[in-house]
């Protein structure tokens, strides 16, 4: 009985020992042409890990890398497709018939056009050269044949910017799980994505959400609680560009027609069952509207929504559906 008690004493003491060791650890640093940061409970740094992770994604589905697996696609040069490639490309798919197509990665050649991507600007944009590379735009135009993705047209130019972000931090959340880890908040270039709480104040993760400020500065509009969930937003007041006319043209380029969506929802931001699906659909309803989305969200109460806007007054309004948090 002795024995056991004294085994019983130095396992807790080694357990109260290691729970004494645990702190929050915070990373941060640039990725994917953007910052990330990382904040989790524990007791050892992953930072190679994770940047071994990222510099993976980088080469599976980056388009600003010449010898990334998506820019050797888009060449139509012999390439082996991972596994990160894949799962994106199925999830794409998947939104895309759940969105009409308003979620098209197919439409990053009609992007570059526009001067919105990595391959620059295309002189004298006009509608016949619209008409030509739309040809090539549709996700439905792709098959996937084991580990290969088969294209109808060679012109078709893959790119998954609006849903790879997203992507990766589902990719560092599933290893901290991996690792056993429980509290964390994970964000990339805004995307999100949490689990427990934060053990420093003991309370759910407090996340806030930008005032859309045309000037680029930043202010937060409200601070929600995030708890075990994803968020993706995507917003069209940072990144436009304004013609010889003063007229502005948003990046988000509607799927249906090659043009920039014409809205006036500023900003939009989806929590969802993970981030990789959040940062899809907040780029799809960019383009959608809020009439479309309403509807839209009527069978699918797990995913809530909030968005910015200018009324018809020129007035920033705010409409949350779904549930989304106050």
């Amino acid at each position: 009985m002795k024995i056991k008690l004294l085994l019983l004493c130095v396992i807790t003491s080694l357990l109260n020992c290691r729970q004494s060791e645990l702190t929050n650890i915070k990373l941060s640093g640039l990725v994917f042409g953007t910052s990330y940061a990382i904040i989790y409970h524990g007791d050892r740094t992953y930072e190679k890990e994770f940047d071994s992770l990222f510099y993976v994604i980088n080469r599976s589905m980056s388009t600003y890398i010449r010898n990334s697996d998506i820019s050797k696609w888009n060449r139509n040069e012999p390439v082996t497709l991972d596994q990160h490639f894949l799962e994106v490309f199925e999830v794409s798919k998947t939104i895309y018939e759940n969105t009409d197509g308003m979620f098209d990665p197919t439409i990053g050649a009609v992007v570059n056009a526009w001067d919105f991507g990595p391959e620059g600007e295309i002189v004298k944009l006009d509608s016949l050269k619209i008409d030509s590379l739309m040809m090539s735009v549709g996700l439905d135009k792709l098959d996937r044949v084991g580990t290969n993705i088969e294209k109808s047209y060679a012109d078709t130019y893959l790119d998954f910017n609006a849903i790879a972000k997203g992507y990766a931090v589902d990719v560092i959340a599933n290893f901290l799980d991996s690792n056993q880890i429980q509290d964390y908040l994970i964000e990339i270039g805004g995307e999100l994505q949490s689990r427990g709480i934060n053990q420093k104040s003991l309370k759910p993760w407090a996340v806030g959400i930008d005032w859309p400020n045309f000037d680029g500065s930043q202010s937060v509009l409200k601070a929600i609680n995030l708890m075990d969930e994803a968020m993706a937003t995507s917003g069209t007041y940072r990144k436009f560009k304004i013609d010889e006319n003063g007229n502005r043209y948003a990046h988000i380029i509607d799927a249906s027609t090659g043009y920039p969506s014409k809205t006036k929802i500023l900003s939009v931001s989806v929590i969802a069952e993970n981030c990789m699906v959040a940062d899809a659909y907040a780029t799809a309803f960019q383009a959608m509207g809020i009439d479309r989305v309403k509807d839209f969200l009527i069978s699918r109460p797990g995913i809530k929504v909030f968005f910015i806007f200018e009324n018809q007054k020129k007035q920033l309004e705010t409409l949350s559906l779904n549930g989304f948090p106050e």
